[in-house]
């Protein structure tokens, strides 16, 4: 999920601060991809694009192990793609969107974490993104709050799993920000039209904004920060 909103300033913020750089994206992405992969070679460092779908189990474990073999290896993992599409009633929503959501948002991190396990080794880190929706979710999302309800959890959990093991796992969890999620049927278009008004900040946060989240999470000063999720929400203080 590293080829727009978040996750693509998130990856050009690690090579900013010296990390070579795999993203994985859809196939239908890629002039997206392409521009990340040109934004983090601009920074000196490399960069890898891994096209596939991450709701299919065979290329999870795909995507981790050719960013592996390009990289040299593997330290920071960054569970970033999401899938959302709002529905107004429980009876609207189809098993196969349901499905759909489930298969990106949940299951996917765990293929993707469970194949990178392989090579992380003590001092990586992992770092997850739920939402705020995890603990205030809407109406019209439920599908979506659900699923990022299971990777605040998923997250606590793995870390208490691999604290032994010298691995750190973490979350953000973002607020209202300015994603290609939100006009593209994460929300109503009216709702799109006021998009974090309401926030004390009175405006969405844009993905450049959360970005050092990331990088601080994935640092040596929080090598004592695990199982934690992080928030930004433009101040409401949902977490």
């Amino acid at each position: 999920g590293g080829d727009s909103g978040i996750g693509r300033a998130v990856a050009i913020a690690y090579a900013r601060e010296g990390a070579d750089v795999a993203i994985g994206y859809l196939p239908e992405e890629e002039s997206d991809a392409a521009s990340v992969i040109a934004l983090i070679q601009a920074e000196g460092r490399k960069a890898v694009a891994i096209p596939g779908d991450i709701r299919v189990e065979s290329f999870c474990d795909t995507l981790v192990e050719k960013a592996v073999a390009e990289l040299g290896g593997l330290d920071i993992l960054v569970n970033n793609a999401g899938r959302q599409q709002y529905c107004e009633s429980i009876d609207d929503l189809t098993t196969a969107d349901f499905d759909a959501t489930f298969k990106t948002n949940v299951y996917a991190p765990f293929w993707i974490t469970k194949a990178a396990l392989r090579h992380l080794q003590e001092g990586a880190v992992i770092i997850n993104t739920t939402s705020v929706q995890a603990f205030k979710p809407s109406a019209i999302l439920v599908d979506y709050a659900q699923t990022k309800a299971c990777l605040a959890v998923f997250t606590k959990a793995l870390a208490k799993q691999l604290g032994p093991k010298g691995i750190r796992v973490n979350a953000v969890a973002p607020g209202p920000y300015w994603t290609v999620l939100q006009p593209s049927g994460g929300q109503p278009q009216e709702k799109v039209k006021h998009f974090g008004e309401s926030t004390p900040l009175g405006r969405p946060g844009q993905p450049v904004e959360i970005a050092p989240l990331y990088v601080t999470l994935a640092s040596d000063e929080c090598s004592y920060t695990s199982g934690q999720v992080w928030c930004s929400d433009g101040g409401d203080g949902v977490i």
